[in-house]
């Protein structure tokens, strides 16, 4: 009886992270939407004030993963090692050979990014993450995506990101992409300052969706009218709450569960290269585990 209430005990503890993490970022992308807006007058508020549209960013909206990107521009610029990324290549590396996003490695990865910080000012952060999305990440935005980010944006909808990326990182991309907002992962800061701690927990299955709640409640929106995106199967819980879901590049487990409920899949993908993500073959599958291990050890040999 003693474990069941111990693994309880543990879920409760989990749940309350995510909750907290996604009430925080909630708080964090609406508070960035009054600074960026300032007082909201008649004509400054979308035409559709009720639907909004939101966007996974790995694999959705961004090729590959965010933070690895971002990473790589700040090991480029001596904030931390290339051997600092190994974990974070190799969840990456992983990903492409089976299509499925693992959430440990997602928390692990993002984790550890986040410790690199400790210590850093925010608008460090920021500053950089500018400088790295326009070398970098601008030429990885799926256009199929990027164009019906538009097309909500036309209708005059809100259109959010949801990541798990830092949500400085995440309002980079937004803002560069002419959307609304961004729901991420927050890091405490004290006096602009990080510490190195996550406020709740990785925004990440639950913590989204609960995030995405939140921020309906804040802005007005009725979820039936949202429409919702993602690649990954651990953002079910975020497609299930909008009204409308659809499945853009999705994994297997994200692609059958799509199927079942009738969720539309727009896979942007192509040929080969969507083979090789989707479902690598054996012999695939051996040649590119030694190539992202030679890969990582070159990394931490530098």
């Amino acid at each position: 009886m003693s474990g069941r209430w111990l693994v309880s005990d543990q879920v409760s503890a989990e749940v309350r992270r995510q909750n907290e993490a996604g009430e925080a970022s909630a708080d964090a992308a609406y508070s960035a939407l009054i600074e960026k807006e300032g007082p909201r007058e008649d004509g400054v508020v979308p035409p559709d004030l009720t639907a909004a549209a939101f966007f996974d960013v790995d694999n959705t909206m961004v090729q590959g993963a965010s933070i690895v990107h971002f990473a790589r521009g700040l090991a480029a610029r001596n904030y931390f090692s290339y051997s600092d990324m190994a974990s974070a290549m190799w969840a990456q590396a992983k990903f492409r050979l089976t299509g499925k996003e693992n959430s440990e490695d997602v928390a692990a990865g993002r984790e550890k990014a986040l410790s690199f910080i400790a210590g850093r000012s925010t608008e460090e952060l920021k500053s950089l993450g500018e400088e790295i999305y326009d070398e970098v990440i601008a030429d990885k935005i799926w256009p199929g995506t990027r164009a019906l980010a538009q097309m909500h944006l036309d209708a005059g909808q809100q259109v959010w990101l949801v990541t798990a990326t830092p949500v400085e990182l995440a309002q980079t991309i937004a803002d560069r992409l002419g959307l609304t907002g961004a729901l991420g992962t927050v890091a405490e800061s004290e006096d602009g300052v990080f510490t190195g701690k996550l406020v709740g927990d990785i925004l990440h299955g639950l913590g989204k969706a609960h995030a995405v709640r939140s921020l309906a409640i804040r802005e007005g929106l009725n979820l039936k009218r949202c429409t919702a995106y993602s690649d990954s199967h651990n953002d079910v819980p975020m497609l299930s709450l909008c009204g409308t879901a659809v499945a853009i590049n999705p994994d297997s487990d994200l692609r059958d569960v799509a199927r079942v409920r009738g969720w539309e899949i727009r896979d942007y993908r192509t040929g080969r290269k969507a083979a090789r993500i989707g479902v690598p073959t054996a012999v695939g599958v051996g040649v590119a585990v030694g190539g992202a291990a030679a890969l990582i050890k070159h990394f931490s040999d530098e």
